[in-house]
């Protein structure tokens, strides 16, 4: 019985991002839509409190902008430095958005090259150590390296956020065993971010004891965007429930399920 009570007193516990808290751990970004109206949809029915919006992406002084279809009252903006190449770039675009009143938590993406979009771990941990020094409350996108991922920890970083596989692959989770590693010693809130296709890489990263999971393509790209959110909502839900219970040991050889005597 007290195990149960242990695992309703962790489920009820909302997930912390610096001065923040959010009780969903699905976090949904914007992009490669059909339609403003599908987005809005499937965020809607995703049960997602953050939202991720590219800086480049949004027309503040245009008639129609992708704000509209944001309800800035029931969801958190996360504005996010995509398409960054450079820390001094990443920085500029982070302070205009803070400026521009979108928020001071950004999500900090500094990449290598155009064709695999591999973060570039120099300029990131330079961008982070920048931003947090500005008050940035910083959730940076990293590869899977348990070091690079310790050390922007150790610079600030409010969320450490490895990629499972590259962006819009919908490979999954490539490497648990790097996630496991980073796991074990990491003091703020681990993320997944990148790579995710369907559910099950959703539930998979959460039963690793992720505290979250960001994604985009794959609820965008979906044949059924909306009925895709719906899924990844509950796989989320359900990853995080797995987890906390605490799942069986992996044994070479049966065991029994039925008692050899009836009591």
């Amino acid at each position: 019985m007290s195990g149960v009570v242990n695992i309703e007193k962790k489920e009820n516990t909302r997930l912390k991002i610096g001065k923040y808290e959010f009780t969903s751990r699905l976090f949904v970004g914007t992009g490669k839509y059909a339609s403003l109206e599908t987005m809005a949809e499937a965020l809607e029915v995703s049960g997602t409190e953050v939202v991720t919006v590219a800086v480049r992406r949004v027309k503040i002084n245009e008639s129609t902008s992708l704000l509209d279809y944001i309800d800035t009252k029931k969801y958190t903006i996360l504005p996010n430095t995509a398409g960054c190449y450079s820390a001094d770039e990443a920085v500029r675009v982070a302070r205009l958005a803070r400026e521009a009143g979108l928020s001071d938590m950004v999500k900090l993406e500094v990449l290598g090259n155009e064709k695999t979009l591999l973060p570039d771990p120099i300029e990131t941990l330079k961008a982070t150590t920048i931003l947090v020094k500005e008050g940035f409350t910083v959730l940076v996108y990293t590869s899977d390296d348990p070091i690079i991922a310790k050390k922007l920890e150790d610079a600030g970083a409010t969320s450490v956020m490895p990629a499972g596989a590259p962006i819009g692959s919908g490979q999954g989770i490539l490497n648990k065993n790097n996630i496991r590693i980073i796991l074990e010693s990491a003091k703020v809130p681990i993320i997944v971010d990148a790579g995710v296709g369907t559910a099950s890489d959703v539930t998979i990263a959460m039963e690793l004891g992720c505290e979250g999971v960001l994604l985009n393509t794959g609820i965008a790209l979906a044949e059924d965007p909306v009925n895709m959110a719906r899924a990844m909502k509950l796989a989320c839900e359900s990853g995080r429930l797995a987890f906390l219970s605490g799942r069986i040991p992996k044994r070479l050889y049966a065991k029994a399920s039925s008692p050899e005597k009836d009591f």
